[in-house]
């Protein structure tokens, strides 16, 4: 009998694959991802320090698409760099947080990449 995946999970054990490659420091900070079915988040985290340096979601007020779609991605990946370039921060390493890198995601990237964030 073919039993159904469990998706989360799924996405949790890719996550914790990729986390444990990759991590955040003070000169070059992780950008992470949640993308949950209503919002979109993203946080820039000093793993090091363990602190969330900068974030920006759909919820914020400056992002006027208020659901979890491409568009809604690009506007809240120019203000994540946005944010970013205020607090010094250029460089970062993109994590994508064991989601698949196409649609919203990728939006998301290049919107940061264009905002000015190198990765």
């Amino acid at each position: 009998m073919i039993t159904k995946t469990n998706r989360k999970l799924e996405r949790t054990r890719r996550h914790a694959r990729v986390r444990r490659k990759i991590s955040g420091t003070a000169e070059r900070p992780r950008l992470c991802v949640y993308r949950s079915n209503t919002n979109l988040y993203v946080q820039v985290i000093d793993d090091v320090a363990r602190k969330t340096l900068v974030s920006a979601s759909t919820l914020d007020k400056e992002v006027k698409t208020k659901y979890a779609n491409k568009e809604a991605a690009k506007e809240v990946g120019t203000l994540i760099a946005k944010r970013a370039l205020e607090k010094n921060i250029k460089d970062v390493v993109f994590d994508r947080g064991g989601y698949i890198y196409h649609g919203v995601i990728k939006e998301l990237a290049e919107a940061a990449r264009n905002g000015g964030l190198n990765f």
